[in-house]
């Protein structure tokens, strides 16, 4: 597949990328300390902050989410704030306000929580849409505006929201609009009853380890454009669309039982991101190239919350993970 593109020299994006990449062990194995299990999650906590996307967590209480963030802002010494999302938060509870200072006679800025590195939005669907929609802002443009000033935020800039999947009373759910600024939606499931052993064992013995910073953030933002010379084959950018376009013309692609429970497919913000993540993941993997696994590795999280389904798949219990899986099942692989 890779040989007949003389003009790139696959060899020698591998060992920048080898090099580039070297970190992603330190890493790993530094939040290893702390998190136990949940490989599946830290791994796409990296692939949110290289590909310079944003993550919603699902999944119940318990599970380490606020910890594997907080971790990773130490190991990479950034600065970490968590945003407590509740019914009566106001927008300036997370961007920040004009404040007025008596002493001078004039207004000063007070930033918010926002100004962080890493944000974590807890339980985001539990605020009013005017400040789901200020946190968005600040995701998608990387930029606040307070009063008639505008702030660019630090890079690298990581928002990690968490849902519970279970609860719904006095929730808001997020609208597909603003679900799909996030570039992936990760679904965590309990750890495995060895993993549950260690946790407890280490909870008794008063704690984990101590996390160190292994990394900086000037590695990090080196990281970030290095991932973008990671080598994509036309063929896998084609496989990309073809997934992409499953998701809206199934018919096409001999998977006509399937129109009736799709009720819009992914945006091209999903084959952007699709192909981004795979890009991290091969990345993580310490490969300067994508292969199709590296896709197949990403689409669930990058698909799940693009993919609107219909009452009727509702009715047949049928998920949008279960259309991926026919979807991806179906489309041949280069």
């Amino acid at each position: 597949m890779m040989e007949d593109n003389s003009s790139v020299d696959i060899a020698s994006i591998n060992e920048k990328i080898e090099k580039e990449s070297a970190f992603v062990d330190l890493l790993t194995r530094e939040m290893n300390k702390v998190i136990v299990g949940q490989k599946h999650m830290v791994e796409r906590l990296l692939i949110g902050l290289l590909g310079q996307g944003h993550i919603l967590l699902e999944g119940v209480p318990g599970l380490a989410k606020t910890l594997a963030i907080n971790t990773l802002a130490q190991a990479v010494h950034g600065s970490f704030s968590r945003i407590q999302f509740t019914p009566d938060l106001l927008p300036a509870d997370v961007v920040g306000t004009m404040i007025y200072n008596m002493k001078v006679n004039d207004f000063s800025i007070k930033k918010g929580p926002i100004f962080a590195n890493f944000v974590l939005a807890d339980e985001i669907n539990r605020a009013p849409a005017k400040v789901q929609s200020a946190l968005l802002e600040a995701m998608q443009e990387k930029q606040v505006t307070i009063g008639d000033e505008t702030f660019i935020l630090d890079k690298p800039f990581l928002v990690m929201a968490t849902q519970n999947p279970v609860e719904q009373e006095g929730t808001y759910p997020l609208p597909e609009a603003q679900v799909d600024r996030f570039m992936l939606k990760t679904v965590i499931d309990y750890p495995m009853m060895a993993e549950e052993q260690l946790i407890i064992r280490a909870n008794l013995k008063g704690g984990f380890e101590k996390v160190n910073q292994v990394v900086d953030l000037e590695q990090i933002l080196r990281a970030q454009s290095a991932v973008r010379d990671v080598y994509m084959d036309e063929k896998i950018e084609k496989y990309i669309l073809d997934i992409v376009f499953a998701t809206r013309t199934p018919e096409k692609y001999n998977l006509e039982d399937i129109k009736p429970l799709i009720s819009f497919g992914a945006s091209p913000r999903g084959s952007i991101n699709l192909a981004v993540a795979s890009k991290c993941y091969a990345f993580i993997k310490r490969r300067g190239y994508v292969v199709p696994e590296d896709v197949r590795a990403v689409v669930h999280d990058v698909l799940r919350h693009r993919i609107g389904i219909t009452y009727e798949a509702e009715a047949e219990n049928i998920t949008s993970e279960d259309l991926i899986n026919k979807i991806v099942n179906e489309i041949e692989v280069p």
